[in-house]
This record gives C-alpha cells, sequence and structure tokens, in this order.
C-alpha cells in the first residue's frame, strides 16, 4: 500500500501520537444472550447503554434526531450494513454520517459506544475509522484494486472514485495530516468526507462516511438497536432489557498494517492476534485431525455476510467432542478472541453458552496452513457461527479483512422477542 510519504507520516504520528483515535484491540466480533425469554428490565449495563444512548440523543439537533431514529418495525433499516464503502454496490446507509458530528456529539457517541462493546471492541472500531482514513489517503488506482466479485455476494468496488477533499480547494492536503476520526471541527469532515452537507460522491471512503442510526427509541422496557458502522465495519447492537447482542455484525478491516520508513505499524491489531489464535489451534492438532479441519487448502469467501439473514451453515470439520482439553482451550481462547469486543457482563453469559455447547462446536479451515499465513477459517456453533475472510483483491490477504459473527437463533435479538 503506497501513500504519499508526508501525508503518512502526519497520520501515523496523529494516530500514535494520542490525537487519533486509539487503536489498539483485542476482539473483532461478539454477542451475547440466550435466545430465551429475555428479562424485560434492564440491568446495570443495559441500563448504562439507555442513558449513554439518550445522552447522546440529547445533544442532537432536531433535524439529527429525525435523521438518527427509525421506528423499531423498519426491518429495511435493521439489515441496511455493509462490508462496503458508501455508495459502493449500491449502499445508502441512512441516519447521521460521523463527519456531520461536533466533537461534543462524538465524544457522547464513543461514549455510548463504549457501554455495549468492551474496551478492545471500541479500540477495535476506532482502528477501523483510522484504517479507511489511510484508504481515503491512498492512491488506488493500481489494477489489484479495481474490485472483485467474490462467492459470497459481495462485490468489491473500484476504489479510485475515492474523495480526499479539503475544506477550502477539494483537493488532497499533502503537506500536513489530513483531518481524521478525532472530532476535529474541520467543516470537511474526517479524510474522505466531503464538506458537511455537500453531495456525497459515488463511492465515499474515510470516517466520515461512518454513520449512526437507532432502530427503535432506547429504552430499559422495550426492545431498541443502536446500529454504527462503514466501511468493512457493521455494529449492530440490540438491546432487549438486560440482554445485549451483535448479531449479525461485520469487522474485519484494511490496511491491518502499513509499512513506512522501513517499520511495519499494525492498525487494528486483533486480526493478526486472531490468526495467531487461530494457527495455535490448527497446529496442537494431529495429522489425522487436521484432515477433517482442512476442507480446502484454497481459500473461500465469507458465506454468511450482509444480505444472508436467516441462512445458517452445516457444521464442517473438527468438532469440539474430538479435541483433546488443550486443544478446547485453544478453540475457546480463538472464539473469545472475536467475541471479545462485547462488554464483559454480556460476554460472559454468551461465552458460558459457548463452552456448554463446545462438544456440539466445530472448526473448519480454507487455505494455506503453513505458519503465518492468511487462510479463511469458520466456528460453527449451535449459538455462534463466526467466519473469518482474508481477501486478496489488494495484494496480501492478510491485510483485507471479511469477518462475520451471526447466532443464528438470534439475529437482531429474534430470540427475545417478537420480531419477525
Amino acid at each position: 500500500m503506497m501513500l504519499n510519504k508526508t501525508l503518512l507520516s502526519g497520520l501515523i504520528a496523529a494516530a500514535f501520537c494520542g490525537a487519533a483515535l486509539p487503536i489498539l484491540s483485542l476482539a473483532s466480533a461478539g454477542g451475547a444472550g440466550i435466545p430465551v425469554a429475555a428479562s424485560t428490565t434492564a440491568d446495570t449495563q443495559s441500563a448504562k447503554a439507555v442513558a449513554a444512548a439518550n445522552a447522546f440523543l440529547d445533544t442532537l439537533s432536531a433535524a439529527q434526531k429525525k435523521a438518527v431514529l427509525f421506528a423499531w418495525t423498519d426491518s429495511k433499516q435493521r439489515t441496511n450494513w455493509s462490508n462496503f464503502p458508501q455508495g459502493g454496490a449500491g449502499v445508502n446507509r441512512q441516519g447521521v454520517r460521523w463527519a456531520d458530528l461536533n466533537v461534543t456529539q462524538k465524544a457522547a457517541l464513543m461514549t455510548m459506544l463504549g457501554t455495549v462493546l468492551s474496551e478492545q471492541g471500541l479500540n477495535m472500531l476506532k482502528g477501523q475509522m483510522n484504517a479507511d482514513d489511510f484508504i481515503a489517503a491512498t492512491d488506488q488506482g493500481s489494477p489489484a484494486a479495481q474490485g472483485s466479485v467474490n462467492p459470497g455476494g459481495n462485490t468489491a468496488p473500484a476504489k479510485t472514485a475515492k474523495t480526499t477533499s479539503t475544506a477550502t480547494t477539494g483537493t488532497q492536503n499533502t503537506t500536513q495530516a489530513p483531518p481524521n476520526a478525532t472530532g476535529s471541527t474541520n467543516p470537511a469532515g474526517p479524510a474522505g468526507g466531503p464538506p458537511a452537507g455537500g453531495a456525497r460522491p459515488m463511492v465515499s471512503f474515510g470516517s466520515g462516511y461512518y454513520f449512526v442510526s437507532f432502530v427503535g427509541t432506547p429504552s430499559t422496557t422495550s426492545p431498541w438497536m443502536l446500529q454504527f458502522g462503514g466501511h468493512h465495519l457493521a455494529i449492530n447492537a440490540t438491546v432487549v432489557g438486560s440482554n445485549i447482542t451483535l448479531s449479525p455484525s461485520l469487522t474485519g478491516g484494511e490496511p491491518v498494517k502499513v509499512s513506512f520508513n522501513n517499520q511495519s505499524y499494525t492498525i487494528i491489531p486483533q486480526v493478526p492476534l486472531e490468526m495467531k489464535a487461530a494457527s495455535a489451534l490448527l497446529s496442537s492438532l494431529t495429522l489425522a485431525q487436521q484432515a477433517e479441519v482442512v476442507i480446502s487448502t484454497t481459500r473461500t469467501d465469507l458465506v454468511l455476510g450482509p444480505g444472508h439473514d436467516g441462512q445458517t451453515l452445516q457444521p464442517e470439520g473438527l468438532p469440539g467432542s474430538a479435541m483433546t482439553a488443550v486443544q478446547k482451550a485453544l478453540f475457546l481462547a480463538l472464539i473469545k478472541e472475536r467475541l471479545g469486543i462485547l462488554n464483559a457482563d454480556d460476554l460472559a453469559v454468551k461465552m458460558a453458552q459457548i463452552q456448554k455447547d463446545l462438544n456440539q462446536s466445530y472448526f473448519a479451515w480454507y487455505g494455506p496452513t503453513a505458519a503465518d499465513s492468511a487462510a479463511y477459517f469458520r466456528v460453527t456453533a449451535p449459538t455462534a457461527i463466526i467466519e473469518f475472510s482474508p481477501q486478496a483483491n489488494d495484494g496480501d490477504p492478510a491485510n483485507h479483512l471479511h469477518n462475520m459473527y451471526r447466532d443464528p437463533t438470534n439475529e437482531y435479538g429474534a430470540g427475545w422477542t417478537t420480531l419477525k
């Protein structure tokens, strides 16, 4: 990935000197809750989420509130998330853009997200926003960046239509770091964002094009959903009384790492950590076990990505029942590495169910098996489907990820509500 050196230096300095959003994280997707009758009364964690959501709403203008609130019955908005940037493949997220929030509103939004996510999860989210700012500032004119179509039904748009505007000239500023996901008051918004209120380009990269919305009104007794996402990120947090689930949620990001002046900088650290956890489990298996786990030495693509709600996968690979105690511990560690995006209160409930079902949970692998190889892997459990999907269309597959988490028994909290 080649960036203007002056611009990249500024972005790296901002990211690692505290000016940009923190970017350290340990996990990348999660969910919580066993799909049984949920308590209709909020517990301490859910009450914090409701209070923070209302505090954020109180910072918005009347027009912004109208734009951000959708009815609980609005199934179209509920499923309006994608791995694509705004405008790509017809993606048109609704709500309020990050670029159109002021410093106070951005701080309130991050506080709200921090009541649903763990610290690691919040840092993951911020890291992905920073990564998209790098994309917005990158020359993407190479043939490898022109996009591809994959079997999961997710078409990667060409990135040459990016916008990297400044407030005054509309051209790339190469003498200083562009505004980023810090809460800058620059009217251009974050890198990749147009002047506030301006027409959106066909395909838009950068943290300015991440949107927040609510499906339903934040409540301690009625179900509601917080949505936050943009390119490579879709956080769908459904709150039902004392329970919070992130099913379905999409994470990943690009770039995961960048190189500058012979040094490598990791922007989204949990991606290599997940790869390390998966490799540790794979390498712990006997040759006979690996023969069951490795379905193919060729990577496959995301199967249950955007647009695949209500679908499931038949288990394949090696079940937990065929693993040793040590291998089961590594399997649980891998799952928790992904689910750890969720706040600790709801994560504990989810992991208890995962552990209970571990013998009926399967691990499968598609791709090269050498150490540090970028391969697709999948966990198929009764209440969790995890996909980790490196993308090859930008060169290094380990630097571009599309990852999913779904609970097939509780998508959008349907296991706790009368949601149809």
